[in-house]
């Protein structure tokens, strides 16, 4: 097996001037998850995250900040679609897997009337999860506690970090391939 060490350095060496229990840090690290290689597309959301929330009162605890962050990295780091919106799922993560020059296989031709017919937000997003693993990718969803489906693409080797900081977070997530 190669070694790939040099893969975990930069996570591990990220500069952080927040406090173990900061919700901004979290946040951070949860944007430099779902951007990885790519800090300075991480920073920029992060950036517009802080200014959206500036405006607001309350705390973690509310999710205000995860709508926040939900426009912040739309269509960039993340997809938020309708329940029946199969068209925009398609779009928005072959949009996010071609950052990676990756294309994902549908299992079929999404113009053959017959074949898009019968796809169903839940079913393409578990095609997603099950094509992006063989190359190194998870698809996550957050529970939006409504009729829409979110969610973010980070590497597989971070599946247990985004257990971990989703739940310290307060954010349901489940993998792709189980939709809420």
């Amino acid at each position: 097996m190669p070694d790939n060490s040099a893969d975990y350095e930069d996570f591990e060496e990220l500069p952080s001037d927040f406090g173990e229990d900061d919700h901004p840090a979290r946040v951070w690290n949860l944007l430099v998850l779902i951007n990885p290689g790519d800090e300075e597309t991480a920073l920029r959301q992060f950036d517009a995250w802080r200014e959206a929330m500036a405006g607001e009162e309350g705390d973690s605890g509310d999710d205000r900040w995860l709508w926040a962050l939900k426009d912040a990295i739309d269509w960039q780091s993340g997809f938020f679609v309708d329940w029946k919106d199969a068209d925009s799922l398609v779009a928005a993560l072959d949009e996010l897997a071609a950052r990676w020059n990756l294309r994902i296989d549908w299992g079929g031709d999404l113009d053959d009337e017959d074949f898009a017919g019968a796809a169903d937000v839940p079913g393409l997003m578990s095609t997603a999860y099950d094509r992006l693993r063989e190359h190194g990718y998870s698809v996550w969803n957050w529970n939006t506690g409504g009729d829409a489906y979110a969610g973010w693409i980070a590497l597989s080797r971070d599946d247990e970090a985004m257990l971990a900081l989703t739940s310290l977070l307060g954010v349901e997530v489940r993998p792709g391939n189980d939709p809420f």
